[in-house]
């Protein structure tokens, strides 16, 4: 299974859904969800071991990185894990990567979220605008120069930072 890689710069003006929900963020970044620091495994971890971490830190998605350069390979949604373990398609003692969303690298342009990323382009990436239409459900925050995985932001942290900001 491959997806696109979800990190992204987006043109503000290239989205009209950015410029309909500016005014819910406010100049916001993605700085401003806090989201906490991304919390990885190895594709050659066993999948309960992946899911102890998960659920000891109550975390939906876990990135999964190369043991040897560290290279954002993919992701696993804990979610999709529990469905695939409850169909029987994979086991718990089998390895991450067994049923892990690899990431599309050839031929896929992809966006870059940092931390200085406006909310209304983030939120345009979880809607699918600029990514082949397709809605994202999450994006993995990196530096500017790719080299390290910050975070990860959901749909969910942006209905979350609009509820608890004051009108």
């Amino acid at each position: 299974m491959e997806a696109p890689i979800a990190q992204a710069v987006a043109d503000p003006s290239s989205s009209n859904g950015a410029r309909r929900s500016s005014h819910k963020y406010r100049g916001a970044t993605v700085e401003d969800l806090d989201p906490p620091p991304a919390l990885s495994t190895s594709p050659k971890a066993s999948i309960s071991s992946a899911l102890l971490a998960a659920y000891e830190r109550d975390f939906s998605h876990l990135t999964v990185l190369s043991p040897t350069d560290k290279s954002l390979l993919g992701y696993v949604s804990i979610a999709h894990l529990r469905a695939q373990l409850e169909a029987k398609t994979v086991q718990d003692s089998d390895p991450v990567e067994k049923a892990m969303v690899r990431f599309q690298r050839k031929g896929r342009r992809y966006r870059l979220i940092t931390m200085e990323t406006r909310l209304e382009e983030l939120e345009a990436f979880f809607d699918g605008v600029g990514v082949d239409g397709a809605r994202q459900e999450f994006a993995v925050v990196t530096d500017p120069g790719r080299r390290f995985v910050l975070g990860v932001a959901t749909k969910g942290d942006l209905e979350e930072f609009v509820r608890r900001r004051p009108a």
